[in-house]
Protein backbone atom coordinates (compact mmCIF):
# COMPACT_ATOMS: atom_id res chain seq x y z
CA UNK A 1 0.00 0.00 0.00
CA UNK A 2 2.50 2.48 1.05
CA UNK A 3 4.13 2.49 -2.71
CA UNK A 4 0.75 4.48 -4.29
CA UNK A 5 0.73 8.12 -3.61
CA UNK A 6 -1.90 10.67 -4.57
CA UNK A 7 0.31 13.11 -6.75
CA UNK A 8 -2.75 15.05 -8.03
CA UNK A 9 -6.37 15.60 -6.81
CA UNK A 10 -9.35 17.18 -8.33
CA UNK A 11 -12.53 18.44 -7.08
CA UNK A 12 -15.67 17.98 -8.82
CA UNK A 13 -15.18 21.25 -11.06
CA UNK A 14 -11.87 19.77 -11.92
CA UNK A 15 -9.54 22.30 -9.61
CA UNK A 16 -6.64 21.09 -8.11
CA UNK A 17 -7.23 20.65 -4.54
CA UNK A 18 -3.91 18.37 -3.92
CA UNK A 19 -1.12 17.35 -5.31
CA UNK A 20 0.36 19.48 -8.34
CA UNK A 21 0.07 18.28 -12.49
CA UNK A 22 4.60 18.76 -12.56
CA UNK A 23 4.49 16.19 -9.78
CA UNK A 24 2.24 13.95 -11.64
CA UNK A 25 4.21 14.18 -14.63
CA UNK A 26 7.86 13.57 -13.28
CA UNK A 27 6.10 10.05 -11.95
CA UNK A 28 4.78 9.93 -15.57
CA UNK A 29 8.55 10.89 -16.65
CA UNK A 30 10.44 8.17 -14.57
CA UNK A 31 7.87 5.35 -15.16
CA UNK A 32 5.61 5.20 -12.59
CA UNK A 33 2.50 3.18 -13.10
CA UNK A 34 -0.41 4.93 -13.02
CA UNK A 35 -4.41 4.27 -11.64
CA UNK A 36 -7.01 7.22 -11.18
CA UNK A 37 -9.48 6.86 -8.34
CA UNK A 38 -13.35 9.02 -9.08
CA UNK A 39 -16.38 8.82 -7.52
CA UNK A 40 -19.94 9.08 -8.37
CA UNK A 41 -23.70 8.62 -7.53
CA UNK A 42 -24.98 5.02 -9.16
CA UNK A 43 -28.14 7.17 -10.24
CA UNK A 44 -26.09 9.69 -11.81
CA UNK A 45 -23.46 8.14 -13.56
CA UNK A 46 -24.76 3.63 -14.23
CA UNK A 47 -28.67 4.14 -13.70
CA UNK A 48 -30.50 7.05 -13.47
CA UNK A 49 -34.11 5.59 -13.05
CA UNK A 50 -32.47 3.97 -9.62
CA UNK A 51 -33.45 5.17 -6.47
CA UNK A 52 -30.14 4.10 -5.77
CA UNK A 53 -27.74 7.02 -4.57
CA UNK A 54 -25.03 5.02 -3.22
CA UNK A 55 -21.77 6.21 -3.35
CA UNK A 56 -19.70 4.32 -5.53
CA UNK A 57 -15.82 4.67 -5.64
CA UNK A 58 -14.37 3.40 -8.80
CA UNK A 59 -10.26 2.58 -9.36
CA UNK A 60 -8.57 1.78 -12.28
CA UNK A 61 -5.86 1.12 -13.64
CA UNK A 62 -4.04 2.90 -16.92
CA UNK A 63 -1.45 0.02 -18.14
CA UNK A 64 -0.50 2.87 -20.72
CA UNK A 65 0.49 6.46 -20.25
CA UNK A 66 1.56 9.32 -22.38
CA UNK A 67 3.85 12.17 -21.54
CA UNK A 68 3.36 14.94 -23.81
CA UNK A 69 5.18 17.93 -24.77
CA UNK A 70 7.80 16.67 -21.57
CA UNK A 71 4.80 17.88 -19.61
CA UNK A 72 1.10 16.69 -20.21
CA UNK A 73 0.25 13.19 -18.71
CA UNK A 74 -2.76 11.23 -19.86
CA UNK A 75 -4.02 7.35 -19.34
CA UNK A 76 -5.44 5.13 -21.16
CA UNK A 77 -7.33 1.43 -19.74
CA UNK A 78 -6.05 -1.05 -22.41
CA UNK A 79 -7.13 -4.33 -21.00
CA UNK A 80 -10.86 -2.90 -20.19
CA UNK A 81 -13.96 -4.92 -21.90
CA UNK A 82 -17.43 -2.87 -20.96
CA UNK A 83 -18.57 -3.49 -17.65
CA UNK A 84 -22.64 -3.15 -16.89
CA UNK A 85 -22.47 -2.28 -13.10
CA UNK A 86 -23.19 -3.88 -10.96
CA UNK A 87 -24.21 -7.08 -12.37
CA UNK A 88 -21.60 -8.33 -15.32
CA UNK A 89 -20.01 -7.09 -18.53
CA UNK A 90 -21.45 -4.99 -21.58
CA UNK A 91 -24.14 -6.33 -24.39
CA UNK A 92 -21.14 -6.14 -27.08
CA UNK A 93 -17.90 -7.75 -26.65
CA UNK A 94 -15.53 -4.89 -27.45
CA UNK A 95 -12.27 -2.83 -25.61
CA UNK A 96 -13.14 -0.27 -23.89
CA UNK A 97 -10.34 2.30 -24.38
CA UNK A 98 -10.93 4.60 -21.81
CA UNK A 99 -8.44 8.03 -21.93
CA UNK A 100 -8.16 9.95 -19.43
CA UNK A 101 -6.46 13.51 -19.46
CA UNK A 102 -4.30 15.36 -16.26
CA UNK A 103 -7.80 17.74 -16.14
CA UNK A 104 -10.14 15.40 -15.72
CA UNK A 105 -11.14 15.41 -19.84
CA UNK A 106 -11.99 12.11 -20.50
CA UNK A 107 -12.71 10.20 -23.91
CA UNK A 108 -13.58 6.29 -24.78
CA UNK A 109 -12.87 4.53 -28.03
CA UNK A 110 -14.43 1.36 -28.46
CA UNK A 111 -13.09 -1.80 -30.59
CA UNK A 112 -16.00 -3.63 -31.34
CA UNK A 113 -14.98 -7.40 -31.70
CA UNK A 114 -18.01 -9.25 -31.72
CA UNK A 115 -18.05 -9.58 -35.66
CA UNK A 116 -21.13 -7.84 -36.40
CA UNK A 117 -22.11 -6.06 -39.07
CA UNK A 118 -20.98 -2.47 -39.98
CA UNK A 119 -22.76 -0.08 -42.12
CA UNK A 120 -21.34 3.77 -41.61
CA UNK A 121 -18.39 5.28 -42.66
CA UNK A 122 -15.70 6.87 -40.42
CA UNK A 123 -16.51 10.70 -39.80
CA UNK A 124 -18.03 13.25 -37.73
CA UNK A 125 -21.01 11.58 -35.65
CA UNK A 126 -24.44 13.28 -34.85
CA UNK A 127 -25.46 11.65 -31.41
CA UNK A 128 -27.33 13.17 -28.28
CA UNK A 129 -25.69 12.83 -25.29
CA UNK A 130 -27.40 10.31 -22.31
CA UNK A 131 -30.45 11.35 -21.07
CA UNK A 132 -30.88 12.42 -18.13
CA UNK A 133 -27.24 12.51 -17.33
CA UNK A 134 -27.16 15.93 -16.04
CA UNK A 135 -23.36 15.21 -15.15
CA UNK A 136 -22.35 14.18 -18.88
CA UNK A 137 -20.60 16.99 -21.10
CA UNK A 138 -20.08 15.19 -24.34
CA UNK A 139 -17.47 17.36 -27.05
CA UNK A 140 -17.86 15.22 -30.14
CA UNK A 141 -18.68 12.09 -31.12
CA UNK A 142 -16.67 9.95 -34.19
CA UNK A 143 -17.67 7.14 -36.13
CA UNK A 144 -20.60 5.78 -34.69
CA UNK A 145 -21.99 3.06 -37.18
CA UNK A 146 -18.37 1.64 -37.64
CA UNK A 147 -16.73 -1.36 -35.83
CA UNK A 148 -14.14 1.88 -33.71
CA UNK A 149 -16.73 4.92 -32.35
CA UNK A 150 -14.84 7.00 -30.00
CA UNK A 151 -16.43 10.07 -28.32
CA UNK A 152 -14.52 13.13 -25.96
CA UNK A 153 -16.46 14.12 -23.15
CA UNK A 154 -16.15 15.25 -19.26
CA UNK A 155 -18.20 13.45 -16.64
CA UNK A 156 -18.31 15.79 -13.46
CA UNK A 157 -17.24 12.88 -10.84
CA UNK A 158 -17.26 13.97 -7.39
CA UNK A 159 -13.18 13.58 -7.38
CA UNK A 160 -10.19 12.31 -9.17
CA UNK A 161 -7.31 11.06 -7.71
CA UNK A 162 -4.30 10.40 -9.67
CA UNK A 163 -2.26 7.44 -7.81
CA UNK A 164 1.42 6.37 -8.86
CA UNK A 165 3.45 4.08 -7.66
CA UNK A 166 6.90 5.55 -8.57
CA UNK A 167 9.17 1.97 -8.17
CA UNK A 168 10.93 1.84 -11.50
CA UNK A 169 14.49 2.72 -12.28
CA UNK A 170 15.95 3.84 -15.38
CA UNK A 171 18.47 1.27 -16.56
CA UNK A 172 19.21 2.29 -20.05
CA UNK A 173 18.37 5.34 -22.58
CA UNK A 174 19.72 4.93 -26.28
CA UNK A 175 18.76 6.76 -29.54
CA UNK A 176 16.89 5.57 -32.77
CA UNK A 177 20.21 3.85 -34.06
CA UNK A 178 20.52 2.37 -30.62
CA UNK A 179 23.52 4.27 -29.74
CA UNK A 180 23.53 4.35 -25.73
CA UNK A 181 22.67 7.97 -24.14
CA UNK A 182 22.95 6.51 -20.47
CA UNK A 183 22.87 3.03 -18.33
CA UNK A 184 24.02 0.34 -20.50
CA UNK A 185 22.10 -2.81 -22.01
CA UNK A 186 23.92 -4.92 -19.92
CA UNK A 187 22.73 -3.85 -16.89
CA UNK A 188 19.02 -4.30 -18.20
CA UNK A 189 20.01 -7.53 -18.81
CA UNK A 190 21.23 -8.43 -15.60
CA UNK A 191 18.31 -6.50 -14.15
CA UNK A 192 16.03 -9.16 -16.33
CA UNK A 193 17.49 -12.32 -15.36
CA UNK A 194 17.19 -11.22 -11.78
CA UNK A 195 13.56 -11.76 -12.13
CA UNK A 196 12.76 -7.62 -12.46
CA UNK A 197 9.62 -6.24 -14.42
CA UNK A 198 10.62 -4.21 -17.20
CA UNK A 199 9.00 -1.11 -18.98
CA UNK A 200 9.69 0.65 -21.69
CA UNK A 201 9.20 4.17 -23.02
CA UNK A 202 9.19 4.68 -26.42
CA UNK A 203 9.75 8.11 -28.34
CA UNK A 204 8.01 9.67 -31.25
CA UNK A 205 5.76 6.12 -31.93
CA UNK A 206 2.04 7.94 -32.64
CA UNK A 207 3.92 10.71 -34.97
CA UNK A 208 2.06 8.59 -37.94
CA UNK A 209 -1.43 9.46 -36.40
CA UNK A 210 -0.69 13.43 -36.36
CA UNK A 211 -1.57 13.89 -40.27
CA UNK A 212 0.17 17.07 -41.98
CA UNK A 213 0.66 18.45 -39.00
CA UNK A 214 4.06 17.98 -36.60
CA UNK A 215 3.42 16.01 -33.69
CA UNK A 216 4.45 17.18 -30.42
CA UNK A 217 7.32 15.28 -28.73
CA UNK A 218 5.66 12.37 -27.01
CA UNK A 219 6.56 9.40 -25.01
CA UNK A 220 4.25 6.06 -24.73
CA UNK A 221 4.66 3.89 -21.63
CA UNK A 222 3.96 0.13 -21.45
CA UNK A 223 4.67 -2.83 -19.84
CA UNK A 224 6.61 -5.93 -21.68
CA UNK A 225 5.29 -9.25 -20.93
CA UNK A 226 8.36 -11.21 -22.41
CA UNK A 227 12.29 -10.60 -23.09
CA UNK A 228 15.05 -12.04 -24.60
CA UNK A 229 19.02 -10.61 -23.64
CA UNK A 230 21.06 -11.92 -26.76
CA UNK A 231 24.16 -12.16 -24.54
CA UNK A 232 26.96 -12.21 -27.28
CA UNK A 233 25.72 -9.56 -29.13
CA UNK A 234 24.02 -7.56 -26.59
CA UNK A 235 20.68 -6.89 -28.05
CA UNK A 236 18.23 -6.59 -25.89
CA UNK A 237 14.58 -7.85 -27.15
CA UNK A 238 11.07 -6.95 -25.39
CA UNK A 239 7.07 -8.17 -26.12
CA UNK A 240 4.58 -5.47 -25.37
CA UNK A 241 1.64 -5.92 -23.02
CA UNK A 242 -1.42 -4.09 -25.45
CA UNK A 243 -0.82 -0.90 -26.45
CA UNK A 244 -3.19 1.70 -27.83
CA UNK A 245 -1.62 4.90 -29.78
CA UNK A 246 -3.25 8.03 -30.35
CA UNK A 247 -3.01 11.19 -32.08
CA UNK A 248 -0.64 13.45 -30.08
CA UNK A 249 -1.91 16.89 -28.70
CA UNK A 250 -2.55 18.61 -25.66
CA UNK A 251 -5.54 17.75 -24.19
CA UNK A 252 -4.93 13.71 -25.82
CA UNK A 253 -8.19 13.34 -27.45
CA UNK A 254 -9.79 10.67 -29.98
CA UNK A 255 -10.74 11.53 -33.45
CA UNK A 256 -11.39 9.49 -36.90
CA UNK A 257 -7.98 7.68 -37.98
CA UNK A 258 -6.67 9.09 -34.89
CA UNK A 259 -6.04 6.04 -33.03
CA UNK A 260 -5.45 2.21 -33.25
CA UNK A 261 -4.08 -0.66 -31.09
CA UNK A 262 -2.02 -3.43 -31.45
CA UNK A 263 1.50 -4.97 -29.70
CA UNK A 264 5.32 -3.90 -29.87
CA UNK A 265 8.34 -5.84 -30.13
CA UNK A 266 11.02 -3.45 -29.03
CA UNK A 267 14.95 -3.88 -29.59
CA UNK A 268 17.35 -1.96 -27.77
CA UNK A 269 18.87 -1.19 -30.69
CA UNK A 270 16.34 0.88 -31.60
CA UNK A 271 14.16 -0.97 -33.48
CA UNK A 272 10.29 -0.95 -33.55
CA UNK A 273 7.65 -3.66 -35.24
CA UNK A 274 4.15 -2.80 -34.45
CA UNK A 275 1.49 -5.28 -34.91
CA UNK A 276 -1.09 -2.89 -35.83
CA UNK A 277 -5.07 -3.59 -36.13
CA UNK A 278 -7.00 -1.31 -38.48
CA UNK A 279 -9.80 -0.67 -36.10
CA UNK A 280 -11.95 -0.23 -38.76
CA UNK A 281 -11.76 -3.53 -40.76
CA UNK A 282 -9.85 -5.51 -37.95
CA UNK A 283 -6.87 -6.44 -40.11
CA UNK A 284 -3.40 -6.63 -39.29
CA UNK A 285 -0.02 -5.35 -40.37
CA UNK A 286 3.60 -5.00 -39.38
CA UNK A 287 4.48 -1.69 -39.33
CA UNK A 288 8.17 -0.92 -38.59
CA UNK A 289 9.90 1.94 -36.90
CA UNK A 290 12.87 3.07 -35.42
CA UNK A 291 12.31 5.16 -31.83
CA UNK A 292 14.75 6.80 -28.91
CA UNK A 293 13.67 4.66 -26.19
CA UNK A 294 14.19 4.16 -22.17
CA UNK A 295 14.28 1.26 -20.38
CA UNK A 296 12.83 0.53 -16.60
CA UNK A 297 13.03 -2.36 -14.75
CA UNK A 298 11.24 -2.59 -11.38
CA UNK A 299 11.31 -5.32 -8.48
CA UNK A 300 15.21 -5.48 -7.81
Amino acid sequence: MKDWTCALALDANRRVVDGDARELADAIRRGADLRILTEFRHNEHIDVTSDSDELVREVAEFAVTYLIDRRWTAGIMSLRQPVQLPTGLGPRPSMSYFLYNENGEQAIARLHIDGSPVAGDPGLSVEAAPEGMVKYHAHDFWDRDTNAPSHNFVYDFDLYRYYVCDRWEEVLAHYPDGSVSSGSVGALGDAFARGCSVKTAVTGLCADLSEGYQAPEHELFTLTGSGYHYTESNVFVAGSHPVVRVRPGIPMRYGSHGWDSGWLVLRSDGAVVYRRCDPYKLTWEDRRYRCAMRWFVSGS
